[in-house]
């Protein structure tokens, strides 16, 4: 019986440029008949008649141009890549009883690499060390072991900012942001409010129920809740940053109910928006997609409002192989091909979301249609206002953890059950508390 592991490994996310390392153990290849191939000497033909179990959550545009480019992996290299959607909440946990079975996946899809950290198949034996140079400084650090091999592809970016209902805003009178001259978040609230008012909408803003974008605010104020040395918040500032969303929340300028009424599990507003209930909705270029689509109104995406800093805050996927998988070669070679520029290309303008590719982020890709590619330039633009230590918060193991508990925190605010100085201190206590459990 296949040992049992640990899911919660230390990962002390850096890198020089940014002061981001991950860390976990992390040994080479496992032994197999599949020995690694010499970098940038593979022959499709050595993979014909193999076949690859990919397990996958998708967010919906980004199943037809993964099944698309499947297709042509399984063209060019004569084997069979078997499909498995799951739901993104199911994923870890299916994941994690294939491998105590001794049953693992070939290739994942994650949103973190945390829970599997020990388990990843280092690429760099069969990509060549200098694959990793390929892609973006922060999300590759998030993807680079001790030793500084990469462990996964980051195969696509999200970044949040703020969604404004253009018509609403004409109809009230008030001015759009300046895309190079962003709000402060007084200026965002202050517009929100007046647009409210002048068309009698039922709220001011709205935001998903998320700790990543809570995370948002936070990095804005110049806080975050992780780093590499562990907890980071600045309790101060987090109050600072958070009140005047409690107090909209409190006047019901921010639905409150929305908020409460599920627990601590994650929610989208994006319904909210799409109804016309509120002028400016904080979410993430995902949401692009199905806005072009179903939006009865006229939309943009403005910047990220301004504190001590600007910009929005990072997320994103990765690719990553297993030491068990029974073809390493052949699924570090799928993870490498699925992210060539071309191909990279074609799933993040079928997905919605920016490149991780280095050329390509300085290139620009273009989306189908112009209200998107208006919309995707402005998420690629705040990317580059992103503060640098937010790709460290998100890569660490403690983030998912501790950004679920500022859901909490917050929501025990808005039913009035503590006061926010007191719940920032209690967050911090969890935090520090989540940190010592995955150094465990």
């Amino acid at each position: 019986m296949a040992r049992l592991r640990s899911r919660l490994l230390p990962l002390i996310v850096g890198i020089s440029s940014i002061a981001l390392l991950a860390t976990a153990c992390a040994p080479g290849p496992s032994e197999s008949d599949d020995a690694p191939t010499p970098a940038h000497s593979v022959d499709p033909k050595d993979f014909a008649g193999k076949t690859l179990n990919y397990v996958y959550f998708t967010d919906g545009p980004d199943e037809k141009g993964t099944r698309d480019l499947i297709a042509k992996f399984e063209k060019k290299y004569d084997v069979k890549v078997n499909l498995e959607i799951l739901a993104f909440g199911d994923l870890i946990k299916s994941v994690q009883a294939r491998l105590t079975g001794g049953n693992a996946p070939d290739v994942v899809r994650l949103s973190s690499l945390s829970e599997f950290h020990d388990d990843l198949l280092p690429l760099d034996d069969y990509t060549g060390a200098d694959f990793k140079k390929d892609f973006l400084a922060g999300p590759r650090a998030a993807a680079t072991n001790a030793k500084g091999q990469l462990i996964a592809v980051p195969s696509d970016l999200t970044i949040n900012a703020p969604f404004i209902n253009v018509d609403l805003f004409k109809k009230a009178g008030v001015a759009l942001p300046d895309e190079k001259k962003p709000w402060t978040w007084e200026e965002l609230l202050t517009a929100a409010k007046k647009v409210q008012s002048a068309t009698g909408v039922p709220y001011a803003f709205a935001m998903d129920k998320s700790g990543h974008r809570l995370s948002t605010v936070l990095s804005e104020y110049g806080t975050t809740l992780v780093g590499p040395k562990g907890n980071t918040l600045d309790t101060g500032k987090a109050e600072k940053a958070l009140s005047p969303l409690v107090d909209l929340m409190k006047d019901d300028k921010m639905p409150k109910d929305f908020w409460l009424g599920s627990g601590s599990k994650y929610k989208g507003a994006n319904e909210i928006f799409l109804t016309g209930d509120t002028p400016v909705y904080l979410s993430g270029n995902w949401q692009v997609s199905q806005f072009v689509q179903n939006a009865k109104f006229d939309w943009a995406v403005a910047p990220n409002p301004c504190a001590k800093e600007c910009g929005g805050f990072p997320g994103g996927k990765f690719m990553a192989a297993f030491k068990e998988s029974k073809n390493p070669a052949l699924a570090a070679e799928f993870v490498k091909f699925m992210n060539s520029p071309e191909n990279q290309t074609t799933f993040v303008t079928a997905a919605g979301s920016l490149p991780t590719r280095a050329d390509l982020a300085k290139s620009g890709v273009k989306y189908a249609d112009a209200k998107t590619q208006t919309a995707m330039d402005v998420f690629n633009a705040e990317l580059k206002r992103t503060p640098e230590d937010t790709f460290a918060t998100v890569g660490n193991p403690a983030f998912s953890g501790s950004a679920t508990e500022l859901v909490n925190q917050i929501s025990a605010v808005v039913a009035e059950q503590k006061d926010l100085a007191t719940a920032m201190k209690d967050l911090s206590t969890k935090i520090d508390q989540l940190v010592a459990e995955t150094k465990q």
